[in-house]
Order: C-alpha cells, then structure tokens, then sequence
C-alpha cells in the first residue's frame, strides 16, 4: 500500500507517551483503497485511545481522500486536515466524549449537529468554532473542506468554556497565533527535546486560553515565537502591498509595534529585514524564472523597492551582484523596459 505518510520510530517517537505525529496522503487514485481504515491504524498508533476516533459512514469508510497531518503533544492533538472527499459521520457517531474541540475552517464548510445550546452549525470557510463537548457529536463537511482541527484537555478548558460555543473570524490576532503555532509544532516535534515538548505543548495552552479570552499577554515570552511566526505568515501573504510595514503588521495582530519588534529580536531578526529580505528572494526567483520574465524595473516597482537603483543595491548587498549580473550567470537575462517608445533600449541596470 503506497501512502505518503512519516512515521515517528526510536527516540523521536515519545516512549513516554508526550508525542506522536503521522502524515497521509490518500488522495492518489488506488494507492490508499480504505484511507479510513489507514487513517484509523496511524491514529492508534500515534495518538492513542485517549483520543478515539468516531465511526464514519459508510461513504466515508469506503472513499476517504485527504491530505492529513496529525500531531500529538502531551494531552493536545492538532490535526491538518485537506480533505477531497466529503467525511461524514455514522449515526451514533461513536468515538470519544467530553472533549474540549477548536474547528478552524480555512475552505468548504464543517457542520457539526446535536451542540446542546445551539443545535446544528455550520462553520464556515474562514471561521472557527471552539467548545466543550460532553457527548459524541455527528459531524459532516463539504467537499474540499480544509481545516485546523485542535482536541484539548478537558480539564484546563472545561472551566473556562462552560456551556458556551466561541465563534468567530480566523483573522482574529489570537487565532493567527494559534495557527501559526499549530504549524510550527507539526514541522518541529519530531525533533523536540524533552523540554521542547513542555515548551510547545505549554504555548499551545496559553495561545488557546487566549482564544477563550479573546486576548493574549503580549508582553509573555512564551509566545514570541507564536507571534512571530503569525507575522512572518502575513508578511509572505502581502508581499506586494504597498501597505505592509510593522505597524500594518502589529494592528492586524492586535500588539504594539515595539511588541512585534521584541518579538522578532528574541530569534534574532527585525521586523523591516525580513520584510526586505523576502521581497528580494521572491525578486531573485522571479528573475531566474524560465518564461514572463520582468525587467529590473518593473520587479523594483512590484516588491515595493524606492527605485531601480535602491532595488540594485539592496539586491548586490544580499546576493553579491546585480540583478542583471545574477541572471546573466545563470544563464538568463531580464527583459530590458525602453525608456521612451521612440528610443532604443538603455542597457540593463
């Protein structure tokens, strides 16, 4: 059976129970026949039956297609969740009861049914629903449904929920964090030390409590990383905005500019840096790209660069030559702008 999927063995795999991870990918035609029942056998194994899994429809058991990435951390389990195919669940759903749940909904749409306050709901793409569950719930989703899927211990949740259903926007500051936070634990763990697990698994509770609260210590250390991390993720989605600067960035994260500024100091970067230095990659990629080349003008304009002669300079001082000398190296060459449409074309900065 080809699966996509890695698997945590020896050391990296917790013996002591605090980790476990596994990725999935059942979407290629014939590789993964039942993913649920590949999907289930990963589950068990990696995460445990501290956190059983529903029944699923038969639909579902017979034509699972999804991309999973699932993450176990002490007593909190974050699952990624691209799914192709719609997931349903059975009727009882079966699976584990009074669990403490956080759907964050990217794309499609994740409708939950029998919530003891509010009947059936529907999250929708770019929203998240958070609470506490006393009894299995049935639960289905749209085709090409993506989502954050976070199971969180009932005992630390419990008493800040109560009975309520948190609803919301997944641009809310405290879910960025959360999220950023979730990803950045799915790429580390298997290399997380002891004391690494304690960290990560200690920031995804402060980050979820903020979410409860609908604010988080922005003066906490624990969460520099998180905070970062949540900048950098809208730093690589507005690239091109004219806009995008610290204080853009610290209004849509809800923090002070000098807060992001800490933020970035603690792993040893600045805020306007990192800005600067994507801008020049994705100019570098863009200049080495086989076809729709730019000329150095006009990829000084689009990443928000003062000028061609700033562009060039800050381009030499990152890469060691020119724009047009790097190309020209790897055997490419910007496309020259005339200056005037009468004129010939003045040589390449």
């Amino acid at each position: 059976m080809e699966v996509d999927r890695k698997m945590m063995d020896g050391p990296g795999a917790g013996t002591d129970g605090s980790r476990g991870m596994f990725s999935l990918d059942s979407t290629i035609p014939g590789a993964v026949p039942r993913g649920v029942d590949t999907f289930r056998y990963e589950w068990e194994t990696q995460v445990g039956a501290a956190f059983p899994l529903p029944n699923f429809s038969p639909a579902t058991a017979g034509d699972l297609r999804a991309k999973t990435r699932v993450a176990k951390l002490r007593d909190a389990v974050i699952a990624d969740i691209h799914l192709a195919s719609p997931l349903r669940t059975a009727t009882p759903p079966g699976g584990g009861e009074d669990q403490v749940l956080l759907y964050a909904v990217g794309g499609g749409a994740w409708t939950l049914g029998e919530l003891p306050d509010r009947g059936e709901h529907t999250v929708s793409a770019g929203q998240f629903l958070f609470r506490h569950v006393g009894q299995p719930l049935h639960f289905e989703t749209a085709p090409h449904t993506t989502a954050e899927l976070l199971v969180l211990p009932t005992p630390l949740f419990r008493p800040l929920l109560g009975n309520r259903s948190i609803i919301g926007p997944t641009d809310t500051a405290e879910i960025r964090l959360l999220t950023a936070h979730a990803n950045m634990i799915h790429t580390a763990i298997a290399d997380l030390s002891p004391a690494g697990v304690h960290a990560a698994h200690s920031t995804l509770i402060e980050l979820a409590k903020a979410v409860v609260r609908r604010r988080f210590d922005d003066v906490e250390p624990l969460l520099a990383p998180a905070l970062t991390q949540a900048a950098k993720d809208l730093v690589n989605s507005h690239l091109a905005d004219s806009e995008l600067s610290p204080r853009m960035l610290a209004r849509e994260l809800n923090v002070s500019v000098r807060t992001l500024q800490r933020a970035f100091a603690v792993v040893g970067e600045s805020v306007t840096a990192y800005i600067r230095h994507r801008r020049l990659e994705e100019a570098r990629l863009a200049l080495i790209a086989p076809s729709g080349r730019l000329s150095v003008s006009e990829l000084a304009a689009h990443w928000q660069f003062a000028d061609t002669s700033h562009f060039t300079r800050a381009f030499k001082k990152r890469y060691g030559r020119t724009p047009t000398e790097y190309a020209r190296s790897v055997g490419t060459q910007p496309r020259r702008t005339p200056a005037h449409p009468n004129l010939p074309s003045p040589p390449a900065s």
